[in-house]
């Protein structure tokens, strides 16, 4: 089959690797029909995620058909449409008891893409599959569907729930691909008096409108002062980082309202300072996670509800399968293509990459 393999720093290739076939009892073959790029697999390649070894498929988001299973596997079956989670939960960990898949310590976790091969392949084995895999309602497509398996649910878990998004709170939000917009889907269900949106692209700014951000903020034209002028004063109640980078966690920090919370979602590649002179008596919660996906199932649910209108938005360029080092180059240069979310599918859709 072909994968997307990982040869090292700045370096990967669509390639021809062997078929993956079941290693475990607990395992599943899937057939990938979509599949999509996260940024982390760009912090992958600038190595920022040093235990990916080269050699490795790319991918922990996908959506297909299970195509085998192990003997243990029961309530999945081959022929069953599914999405495959970017957490691959044991199940029987202290931390999987508790619902903190990321932190599994019986060989789960995020392990797709980063300790083993991925999703980004024709064929992917997935680990402990019956709760790693989620059936697909027949009302959800799968080029939606697979923005659920990392994106959606990072935001709602890391970013809403863990800032504690209430009704009548003010929300910033710093950094608007993916993952940002996604935040800002997500914390409308929690009906914010208003949603600050901010960054440095005009057209992620349009689409932070799109999603249902109610102030949108270059971040070179002092959005902070923005943040003071419309609170009063006082600061947002939750700020939520969104894209890695040390400036926007350290701006987080300064819009937040004493007795705040930041919430921490992007993945950083290297130290931002934590000012503690100018926190420790303002009583401001500071939180970090990597997603855990317990809510997968709920969303999916809202989703075949209709109650997810932002998802199919976020999906700007779509590529065959074969075409994967086309898209990561999109992708990669979003700033210029204005790319948030390519989907990949199969060779069906071949030809011209689409950009709506």
């Amino acid at each position: 089959m072909k994968a997307m393999v990982f040869q090292g720093r700045d370096h990967t290739s669509w390639q021809d690797v062997p078929d993956p076939g079941i290693q475990d009892g607990a395992d599943a073959v899937v057939r990938v029909d979509a599949v999509t790029i996260c940024g982390t697999d760009l912090h992958i390649l600038k190595g920022d995620v040093p235990e990916v070894e080269p050699g490795t498929v790319l991918g922990h988001e996908a959506v297909g058909e299970v195509v085998e299973t192990g003997n243990d596997v029961h309530g999945i079956r081959p022929g069953d449409r599914v999405l495959v989670s970017c957490i691959t939960p044991c199940g029987r960990c202290r931390f999987c008891r508790e619902n903190r898949f990321g932190q599994c310590l019986g060989g789960g976790g995020w392990i797709l893409g980063h300790l083993i091969n991925g999703t980004q392949a024709e064929y992917v084995r997935v680990p402990f599959a019956e709760l790693s895999l989620h059936p697909l309602p027949s009302a959800v497509r799968g080029e939606d569907a697979v923005l659920l398996a990392d994106i959606f649910p990072t935001a709602y878990e890391v970013g809403v729930l863990n800032g504690s998004v209430r009704p009548g709170d003010t929300v910033v939000v710093v950094g608007l691909g993916p993952i940002g917009l996604a935040t800002i889907a997500a914390a409308r269900l929690y009906s914010p008096r208003r949603i600050i949106a901010v960054d440095l692209v005009a057209s992620r700014l349009e689409a932070a409108r799109a999603a249902g951000a109610d102030v949108t903020v270059d971040a070179g034209e002092a959005p902070e002062q923005l943040v003071q002028d419309l609170t009063e004063g006082l600061g947002a109640d939750v700020a939520i980082e969104a894209v890695g980078v040390p400036q926007a966690f350290e701006a987080c920090t300064r819009m937040v309202r004493p007795g705040g919370r930041v919430a921490n979602v992007g993945v950083h590649g290297e130290p931002a300072e934590l000012h503690l002179e100018s926190l420790w008596s303002r009583d401001v919660t500071i939180t970090t996670g990597l997603v855990d996906t317990f809510s997968t199932p709920l969303l999916l649910d809202m989703m075949a509800a209709g109650r997810l209108p932002a998802v199919s938005g976020l999906v700007t360029h779509r590529f065959a399968l074969s075409q994967m080092e086309e898209a990561y180059d999109v992708f990669s240069r979003a700033a210029e293509t204005g790319a948030l979310k390519v989907v990949l599918g199969p060779p069906t859709h071949d030809a011209v990459a689409m950009s709506v």
